[in-house]
Formats: C-alpha cells, sequence, structure tokens
C-alpha cells in the first residue's frame, strides 16, 4: 500500500508541474497586464510601466522563458509566488481567501452528499412510485436552475421576509459582521450569513449525488450476486444493503474525493452573489485583472486539490471493493 501510495504520488506530482507550467505559458500569451496602465488617464510614463512590470516579473518585453525561470526559482527558494500588476503579494491574497472558501463550501458539500446519497438509495428502492418521481421531478428542477437565478430569487424572498418582520433575521452579503468578544452572538451572526448561500450550494449540489446514487444502485441491484444472495433467503433491503449498496458506492465515492477540490478553490457564481470574498471570485478577479502569478497560483492549488482528491478516491474504491488490487 505505501509503495502504490508513493508511486501514485510521484505520478501526480509530475503532472501537476507540468499542468502549472503550462497554464504558466497559456496565461502569459494570453493576459496583457500592460493593458492596466496603458488605459489610465493620465498614461503613466513607459519607463514607469516597465519598471513596474519587472517588479513583478511579468513585462512582456522580457522573455517568456526568463519570466518562467525567475518565477520558478522564487517559488522554489522563498515560496514566492510573484506580484500582481498593482505589487500587491500574491500567495498572501490567496491564503486569506482559501478560509472564507472553505466556510462557504464545506457545510454544504457534506450536507449535499449526505442529501444526495441518501435520497439516491430511497428512490432508487422505489423505482417508478411516486416518491421516486416527485424527488426526481424535484432534482431535474434544480438541476436545470442556474446558481445565479437561485441565489438572487433566495436574497429577494429573504429581503421580502426581512422587511415584513422588520427584523434582519438573515444577511444576504459577506459571512461576518459581528466583531464584538461574545462567542454565542458571533455564532449566531455566523449562521445568520451562512445560511443562505449553503441553501443555494446544497439545492445545486446535491442533484448530482441524488440521480448519480440512484443510477448506481439500480444497476447493481440485478446483478447476478445481488439475485443470488435474495435465492438464498435475504429481503431485498437485506441484499441491498450487505451487497449492492457497497458495490454502488464505490463511483460515488470517487466524486465525492473530487470534490475536494471545489471546497477550497469556492463557488464562484454563489460567492458573487452574495459578495462573500472567496477564492472562486478572486480568481475571476485575476482574470479581469491580467493577474497572470494570481491565476496560475490558483490554479496551482486546485491542481494539488484535485490530485488529492483522486489518490483518495484510489484508496477509497479499494477499501469498498476487495476485488480492486492496488498492485
Amino acid at each position: 500500500m505505501i509503495k502504490y501510495i508513493i508511486r501514485r504520488l510521484v505520478n501526480y506530482v509530475i503532472m501537476l508541474f507540468v499542468a502549472i507550467s503550462m497554464t504558466y505559458f497559456l496565461a502569459s500569451a494570453f493576459m496583457d497586464p500592460r493593458s492596466n496602465y496603458m488605459s489610465r488617464n493620465p498614461r503613466p510614463p513607459e519607463a514607469s510601466i516597465d519598471r513596474s512590470l519587472d517588479l513583478a516579473n511579468i513585462n512582456d518585453k522580457t522573455p517568456v522563458l526568463v519570466r518562467y525561470f525567475n518565477w520558478l526559482k522564487g517559488i522554489v527558494t522563498e515560496w514566492n509566488w510573484g506580484l500582481s500588476p498593482d505589487q500587491e503579494p500574491v500567495a498572501p491574497a490567496v491564503a486569506s481567501r482559501i478560509s472564507s472558501s472553505v466556510q462557504l463550501v464545506a457545510i454544504s458539500t457534506v450536507l449535499s452528499i449526505i442529501i444526495g446519497v441518501s435520497l439516491g438509495v430511497y428512490t432508487a428502492i422505489r423505482q417508478y412510485k411516486w416518491q421516486d418521481r416527485a424527488l426526481n421531478a424535484v432534482s431535474t428542477l434544480f438541476l436545470v436552475t442556474p446558481a445565479a437565478v437561485l441565489g438572487l430569487l433566495i436574497v429577494l424572498g429573504t429581503i421580502a421576509i426581512n422587511n415584513a418582520t422588520g427584523t434582519r433575521i438573515f444577511y444576504v452579503t459577506g459571512l461576518h459582521s459581528y466583531e464584538g468578544g461574545n462567542i454565542g452572538l458571533a455564532i449566531l451572526d455566523f449562521l445568520q450569513h451562512i445560511i443562505l448561500p449553503t441553501i443555494v450550494l446544497v439545492c445545486i449540489g446535491y442533484v448530482n449525488y441524488h440521480l448519480t446514487q440512484r443510477t448506481y444502485l439500480l444497476d447493481t441491484m440485478n446483478a447476478d450476486y445481488v439475485r443470488t444472495a435474495r435465492a438464498k433467503g435475504l429481503t431485498l433491503n437485506q441484499a441491498i444493503r450487505k451487497h449492492a449498496l457497497r458495490t454502488s458506492l464505490i463511483p460515488t465515492t470517487t466524486n465525492i474525493a473530487f470534490s475536494i477540490a471545489s471546497i477550497f478553490t469556492g463557488a464562484v457564481i454563489t460567492e458573487t452573489v452574495f459578495a462573500i470574498n472567496g477564492l472562486g471570485r478572486y480568481f475571476v478577479t485575476t482574470i479581469q485583472d491580467n493577474d497572470i502569478n494570481g491565476a496560475v497560483c490558483i490554479a496551482a492549488f486546485s491542481g494539488v486539490c484535485t490530485l488529492a482528491g483522486a489518490l483518495l478516491a484510489d484508496i477509497l474504491a479499494a477499501w469498498l471493493d476487495p476485488r480492486i488490487r492496488l498492485n
């Protein structure tokens, strides 16, 4: 097992290095930090622009390979991911926003998994009954509803509720507003902020787990080994619980493992609707501001999370299915 994990880690590190390097070259080719200065009025002198771009190592007059090796050297020797076009360090900006994204997405991801998998099992057992049709219809509705539309509807409904009651029950922007030292009030304030975006993310996120788990379980319920178990005297629920469910959870577990990346990289649309300064929203800002170093840093962090999820998926799949041999 240890040798397998080490071998996989080496492969993932090589893949990650290649992916990050390609991202750097693509970002350098398509982003134009110089335009940030050229569009100002009055326009700064050319020498001043070059000096600012040189400090951030994003001057298009410098060969891209020279910039790449300078950027790579800074990461390896100093863990310095560079500066934005406004001369702000990239690494602290990314680190400060990870916490917001984790607070926002972690809770909703856990709830989405629990609700989605539970509904998938429930509807598969009751295939074509009214419960199955009703819950599938609700999931399909959420599936085709854009996150931005659902978020705006919830915001408008919450504003109407707050106005009707004359009290601010829920907040529609940010994650925190209380600055005192009372722990109880701080928790209450956090809940007032987090409930609405969590509802949006859960409604959008549970659908995938519901529909896929239902499909996987229906496939395994008709497998030969499940029919054999029932022929030996097990009831349908016992056969599902002891045999079919375990096998059907393997692809779902893989999806869950890969969702780790989304926990840390944030939810772009939801963060924008609820004005949460998370990593997803910051990624959009880096693209708009031609921030090469910022965009590459976020892409690298996302890649690390994704590959960690891939390794976790391999381990969990082997744990669930003894037939999988890691060697």
